[in-house]
């Protein structure tokens, strides 16, 4: 999917905020796509594929396995139909918008736009585990609800509605935002005067938390310019040995650290809460349940199973062959769990007490 070099729903944010990152960013060379980059894309266009009607077997591929189906797509569809239990919601999946006359060559590509009594929506999918996306005030929907109605394609999910709902949903986590066609406008005037102060040679370039994604951090002047000063000044105040001695006290530190994370996750492992931490499961990986080979063989040929292949193998030569695999073969099991703020979206492990855990094992119960 094509982007605006200009702005667009992704960097609305910052371009509001810093103008002058507009021509930093475009003296960058094109940066790599990451895996989990890579993984987002996979899922944005699966779910708009079973939007569109697709059946689940022709969206599953080797990368997209069941597994991350059940555990992504199902989960966002179902926090979509807590939205729309009636079935009533009418949309349009992928459609690009833009600006026109108003802002050229800035335009975007909405997830999902589309209207629901009284009401027009805007829906973002965020499929990563690690940033919790809020809802309110967020610029990428404002951004997209703004455009949407000056685009032929998808203004009519704006005519006549009294109210614009913001969400995002971020499987197992939904969040929503209520707001008004106003509120869209001066964010819309936001833009456009961001957008005319970027084409000024000496456009403003501010630091914020809307860096976070800028591809311009290497060059960008206020960032390195403050860091540079900085060294400067600490360079001529140290010593060899100073810096010797702190490069000791620093591997002590990582020490320290890795202690006190250790410290933390038996803590709350034995059921102590901490405010601000909590323990969520690591991604489930599948196994073969018993009888497991017994029940492909009914399905691939001994000459093409060979060997006890993977679920995910197993997935990809039924594939071909347009069978699914038998959800009674596998079992998912997490390798554990791990310590994270408690903003992250994913659900707490349960903690049984140390008695009940003690109690369990000795009537054999893991």
């Amino acid at each position: 999917m094509q982007h605006s070099k200009i702005v667009g729903g992704s960097t609305a944010k910052r371009v509001i905020n810093c103008p002058g990152s507009v021509a930093l960013v475009q003296q960058m060379p094109p940066q790599p796509s990451s895996k989990y980059a890579q993984e987002g894309t996979m899922l944005h266009d699966a779910i708009s594929q079973v939007l569109l009607g697709a059946p689940t077997v022709d969206v599953l591929s080797a990368e997209l396995t069941q597994e991350l189906f059940d555990e992504k797509i199902v989960v966002a569809l179902e926090l979509l139909d807590e939205i729309d239990p009636k079935k009533e919601l009418i949309y349009e999946v992928e459609t690009r918008v833009g600006f026109g006359d108003l802002l050229p060559g800035v335009f975007g590509s909405t997830d999902l736009v589309g209207r629901l009594g009284n009401r027009a929506i805007v829906l973002d999918w965020k499929f990563g585990d690690g940033v919790v996306v809020p809802a309110e005030e967020n610029e990428q929907l404002m951004f997209y609800a703004a455009a949407s109605m000056r685009t032929e394609e998808a203004k009519w999910a704006f005519e006549g509605a009294t109210e614009i709902e913001c969400i995002i949903i971020q499987p197992p986590v939904m969040r929503r935002w209520v707001t008004t066609k106003e509120r869209i406008a001066q964010f819309e005037r936001d833009l456009v005067r961001a957008v005319k102060l970027a084409q000024a040679p000496d456009a403003e370039i501010k630091t914020g938390d809307h860096c976070r994604w800028c591809a311009a951090k290497p060059i960008c002047p206020q960032m390195n310019g403050a860091v540079e000063r900085a060294t400067q000044l600490k360079i001529k105040e140290l010593n060899v040995e100073q810096v010797n001695t702190m490069l000791t006290q620093a591997d002590i530190l990582e020490d320290w650290i890795k202690d006190l994370r250790a410290l933390a996750f038996q803590m709350v492992e034995k059921g102590i809460k901490l405010p601000d931490h909590k323990l969520v499961p690591k991604r489930a990986t599948r196994s073969w349940v018993k009888g497991a080979k017994e029940a492909l063989m009914q399905l691939i040929p001994e000459s093409e199973l060979m060997e006890m292949i993977s679920p995910a193998q197993a997935e990809k030569i039924l594939k071909k062959k347009k069978l699914a695999l038998p959800p009674e073969v596998t079992v998912s099991i997490s390798s554990g769990s791990t310590l994270v703020p408690r903003s992250d979206p994913r659900t707490e492990v349960l903690q049984l007490g140390t008695h009940l855990k003690s109690a369990f094992l000795k009537l054999g119960v893991q």
